[in-house]
Parts: C-alpha cells; sequence; structure tokens
C-alpha cells in the first residue's frame, strides 16, 4: 500500500479536500486503484450531531456513517463508495483505546498518548486503507490521506488535538519507508495588494512548523490567485527544502473541475509517483474530466433554482445538494444559478419585521425556474417552506422537497387540500390533532448521535406511470441514503391519496413513504431519502435531473428519451423474458408498478 499524506497550513478552507480528491483523480487516471481518509482532530465520535454553521454539511455513507462533507469531494471525484471507517476522528480514536483498556487488552499496563493512542491511529489507518471502496475486490493501490485542521495553529493551542495524529504520522511515515509516503503541503502564498508581490513568508514559516513537528513535505501545492512566478518557486524550493520540480501553484479557476487538470498539466503526478516509486506508470488519461470541465466554462442559458432553506448564509451546509444541481444542470447543457432565499423570510410576519428583506425573498422564489427545499432539522423557518411548496404547487413551478422538504410538502398538502388547518409535524407540534408527520417508532428522543434512520435503504416502486419511476429507469427499486428520524404518518396515507398526493415509492414494509408526486403537476417530487450523496459527475442524480429538466422545459424530452432507451435493455434486464414483480404490491390498484432488477445508481448523462 502507498500513501499520499495532505496537509494543509497558513489558513483553513485552502481547499485541502479538493487537492486530496485531485490528487487522487489523477493517480486514479494514471491506472492506480484509490481510496481515501480524512482524519478529523475534534473530540465529536462524527459530524453528526454538529451544527452546519460549525462544520458544514454532513455527509451520510451507505453503511450509515454521519461524516464530514469532504468524503462527499472524494466520493464524487473518485466515484466510490466509502465507509464510516474512512473518516477518522479523536472520538473514535479515544473510545477505540478506552474500549480496550476496560477489556483488559493492555495487559495492566499503564496507557498513554504515545504509544497506545499513536498505535491506535496507526492500526486505524491501515486497516481502513484495506477496505475495497471501487466495487472490486482486494485493497487498493494508493491510499490518500487528509490531515484536517492547520498545522501553524498547533503551535497556539488553536489545533492541539492534532498532535497525537502528528506523532502518529511521523511513525508511521517511518514505519513504512520512504518509497511508500509522500506529503503534500497544501499552504497559501498571498499578494499584498499594494506591492502587488507574491509573499512566501507565510509558507516558509507553515513548513518550518511542519518540519518542527517532525514530517518533511515532499511537495508543496500553493494556493494563490493567479501561477506563482518561477523566482517565488525558486525561494520556496530554498526556504523549504523542496526540489522546484515538485513545487505546484493551485491558482484560482472557473470550477473545481479543473484542479485536476492543473496538476496534470504540472506534472504533480510524476513528483507523487517518483517518490512512491511508481515510474513505470503511464501519462494520465483526463480525456472525460477535461471536456466536462470545459463544457461547464461555456454554458452560457442560465437555469435559476432557488433553495429555500434555513442555512442560506452558509453554501457548504448544502454542499451536496449544489454539487448535484450543478451534475444535473451540466448534463441539460445549462448553467447553474442558485437563489438562496432564506425561509424565514417568505413568512408573513417578516413583511412586518423587515419588508425589504421579505420583499428580496418572495422577487427570488417568484423569478425562479425551479423551487427546491432541502433538509433540516428544527422549527426556524418551517412556515416559509410550507409557503415555498404551496406556491410550486398552486403555481406548476417545478418542485424538489428532500427528506424534511418532502414533509413539508405533505403538511402543506393537509392543510390546503384536507383543509386540516393545524396538520403539522410533531417535531414542531407535540400536540397537533392531525399529525401528517410522526417520530419514527425505532428512535431515540434521548440521544442524538446515530439515532436516525441512516445510510443505504431501498425504496421500491408501486407506481408505474410516474415522473421519479422513468427518471430511475423504470426500474424494481432502488437504493438511496438517509438520514432522518420522523417519517409520514402511515395512518394518514389512504386520505392524502384519495385527495391526489401519490406515494409512488415505499419501503419493503409498504408503510413507509419513500417518494411522493403530483401526478397532474409538470414536477412535483418529494423523496424522504437525501438522493444528493449519491449524485456524480456525469451521473447525475435521478430527482435533481428531473428538477432541472423541468425547470428548462427538457423533462418531455428526457423522459421520451429514458423511455425509448429502456426498451431496448428490458429484454436483457427481465427475468426468464418478463418482468420480476414486486411482492410488495397489493394486488387491486392497475397503477402497480413491477419494474425490473437494477443496481439502483440512478440515471446516467
Amino acid at each position: 500500500m502507498k500513501y499520499v499524506l495532505v496537509t494543509g497550513g497558513v489558513v483553513s478552507g485552502l481547499g485541502k479536500g479538493v487537492t486530496a480528491s485531485s490528487i487522487g483523480v489523477v493517480l486514479k487516471a494514471c491506472g492506480l486503484r484509490v481510496t481515501s481518509i480524512k482524519i478529523d482532530p475534534y473530540l465529536n465520535t462524527d459530524a453528526g450531531t454538529m451544527s452546519p454553521f460549525e462544520h458544514g454539511e454532513v455527509f451520510v455513507l451507505d453503511d450509515g456513517g454521519e461524516a464530514d462533507l469532504d468524503l462527499g469531494n472524494y466520493e464524487r471525484f473518485l466515484d466510490i463508495k466509502l465507509t464510516r471507517d474512512n473518516n477518522i476522528t479523536t472520538g473514535k480514536i479515544y473510545q477505540f483505546v478506552i474500549n480496550k483498556e476496560r477489556k483488559g487488552d493492555y495487559l495492566g499496563k499503564t496507557v498513554q498518548v504515545v504509544p497506545h493512542v499513536t498505535d491506535a491511529i496507526q492500526e486505524w489507518i491501515e486497516r481502513a486503507a484495506m477496505i475495497p471502496v471501487d466495487g472490486e475486490e482486494g485493497p487498493a493501490d494508493v491510499c490518500v490521506i487528509e490531515l484536517g485542521g492547520t498545522i501553524d495553529l498547533i503551535f497556539d493551542a488553536g489545533d492541539i488535538e492534532s498532535m497525537p495524529f502528528i506523532e502518529a504520522l511521523c511513525q508511521f511515515s517511518c514505519r513504512v519507508g520512504p518509497g511508500n509516503f509522500c506529503l503534500v503541503h497544501v499552504s497559501l502564498v498571498p499578494v499584498l495588494n499594494v506591492v502587488g508581490e507574491q509573499k512566501t513568508k507565510p509558507t516558509q514559516h507553515s513548513v518550518r512548523g511542519l518540519r518542527a513537528l517532525g514530517l518533511a513535505p515532499n511537495v508543496l501545492a500553493c494556493r494563490s490567485e493567479k501561477p506563482l512566478d518561477e523566482n517565488v518557486k525558486g525561494k520556496l524550493s530554498q526556504f523549504c527544502h523542496v526540489p522546484v520540480e515538485n513545487i505546484f501553484t493551485l491558482y484560482d479557476v472557473s470550477n473545481i473541475w479543473h484542479v485536476p487538470l492543473l496538476l496534470r498539466d504540472q506534472k504533480a503526478h510524476k513528483a507523487i509517483l517518483t517518490k512512491l516509486d511508481l515510474l513505470s506508470l503511464g501519462e494520465p488519461n483526463l480525456r472525460k474530466w477535461k471536456d466536462r470541465a470545459e463544457l461547464c466554462d461555456t454554458l452560457h442559458d442560465p437555469v435559476k433554482i432557488a433553495i429555500v432553506g434555513k442555512y442560506t448564509g452558509l453554501s457548504d451546509s448544502y454542499l451536496s445538494v449544489l454539487k448535484a444541481l450543478l451534475h444535473a444542470s451540466v448534463a441539460c447543457q445549462r448553467k447553474l444559478v442558485v437563489e438562496w432565499v432564506p425561509a424565514a423570510d417568505l413568512e408573513e410576519l417578516r413583511a412586518i419585521e423587515a419588508p425589504n428583506l421579505h420583499g428580496k425573498a418572495w422577487n427570488m422564489l417568484k423569478g425562479a425556474d425551479g423551487i427546491l427545499v432541502p433538509g433540516g432539522f428544527g422549527d426556524r423557518g418551517v412556515q416559509g417552506k410550507i409557503i415555498a411548496a404551496k406556491y410550486a404547487r398552486e403555481n406548476n413551478v417545478p418542485f424538489l422537497g428532500i427528506c424534511l422538504g418532502m414533509q413539508i410538502a405533505v403538511i402543506e398538502y393537509a392543510r390546503s387540500i384536507l383543509k386540516l388547518q393545524n396538520a403539522n409535524s410533531t417535531e414542531f407540534d407535540p400536540d397537533t390533532k392531525n399529525p401528517c408527520v410522526i417520530f419514527m417508532p425505532e428512535g431515540s428522543k434521548t440521544h442524538m448521535g446515530g439515532t436516525m434512520r441512516l445510510g443505504s435503504r431501498r425504496t421500491f416502486f408501486h407506481v408505474l406511470d410516474c415522473k421519479s419511476a422513468k427518471l430511475y429507469g423504470n426500474v424494481r427499486y432502488i437504493d438511496e441514503r438517509h438520514r432522518h428520524r420522523y417519517e409520514v404518518n402511515p395512518g394518514m396515507i389512504l386520505e392524502l391519496e384519495n385527495a391526489g398526493l401519490t406515494f409512488v415509492g415505499k419501503d419493503e414494509t409498504g408503510r413507509r413513504m419513500e417518494i411522493l408526486e403530483l401526478l397532474t403537476h409538470p414536477y412535483f417530487v418529494g423523496v424522504q431519502f437525501h438522493p444528493e450523496y449519491k449524485s456524480r459527475p456525469g451521473k447525475p442524480s435521478a430527482p435533481f435531473l428531473g428538477l432541472v429538466a423541468a425547470s428548462c422545459g427538457q423533462l418531455g424530452r428526457l423522459l421520451q428519451s429514458l423511455s425509448h432507451s429502456d426498451m431496448r435493455t428490458h429484454k436483457d434486464l427481465s427475468i426468464n423474458g418478463a418482468p420480476k414483480l414486486n411482492p410488495y404490491q397489493n394486488g387491486d390498484n392497475n397503477k402497480r408498478a413491477y419494474g425490473l432488477y437494477s443496481n439502483g445508481d440512478g440515471v446516467h448523462a
């Protein structure tokens, strides 16, 4: 196993995650199998209980792991499926060590940070690196490890929890040997507007701090506004003890898909492969990647999507949603324009408190081609989300509700169509007389971490003639990732469906609602799962593709093309020449769908 460690210095937010992902893309394009590990030094066991304002979105994995958003970058860039063990935190490590101590595994020894915690970190890295994540058997060839936090802050006690990981990685680099370990340090080379000169001192100090901790960088990836001048590279080489040919510029680009191309063009792969004794490999083949990046730059016809949410002040809170919209818009050859609509600003009370914000929010909503209500927790802005769903339903505006967004659509429908004015979720009104959304029976009200319905779950299509089934390719079932503790009340399904709200997708029991549609609407879809987590460049998520296609007038043509494609492939996918029937259908409804077997990975553009 070969290891590439990516560290960061000077300031946070330089893009270590994108850099680590891009290194993986280039190495994969050279013919190597690549896996990734993210180390987060915080004491939380995982990211599940952290506020999006604190740490960005929580990314959910197939196995139910709630992880750092950088694992989403790895999965999207490398088209892999990681596990909860690919995200290491201080909380996990200490929990692991304490559990071993309680069992007596240390044979009475005094348990210390060195060697017991550092050994546990190294063991975890080696174990996680061996897990196949690309669908093939056996371990990968290279593991890219990203160390979270900023090296410079360790000396100011800002990232003091990183120290055990630094020590463990020092030991690890010696143990695996110089031909199996490469350290890439991402740093900042700022330009002072007064003199217009690229300044190297911050990077010099960062590398000096890294060396003081026992790690020496083999490659410098310098973030800057423009490419580094040759004399600046020479200065960095002299003071940081890194060869000039191993110093690269990650300058500002029009979209992040250009970052792997920057690394390739500057021969970063040669520097890394040389350090890893892999010189026999050829040049990376990034033709499709290059075509996609250039296509994204050339798009000019806009499609405007309003995201009505609670955390609109920080786009990282909805990072996977943004990426899924981007994948879908590129597939539709439209330039994505996102309108961030704070849900609370749509509410009537806001018209009195802040009329300017209220008017601005409504102008954005009315000017959008499509409306998306993402997932979330808490009651702030809920009424605004209900208003947005009602506006989309009544005005035939394409709408997609995800998780809470789907529950919001149900509440709105019950209030407006069933005339249940007090209909609500028990999350927001525990005493409501018309609970449209209820707490799941297996959930916990005393512990928050890891107690939701998490990870990949199966959804069976129950209605054939619906847009969702067609977008997914008329398959029998799909597998999508979940993260919720409330669900649509099974006791109200019959009443809602009789009023025209169709639940086209359900779980294997038929009692949990997974996908809803208004069949008479141009595109009004709600999904209980989070389809954004499995969207990939070139493989857009089906619900997102439907939303964007409907928003730019392409949905009819898209569904027709998918239907023709399905007709050509049905014979191959069927069982003994006939489609496999859904064992959970009711039998008395001629709209029930009995699609075909599929891996459920969604639509490929």
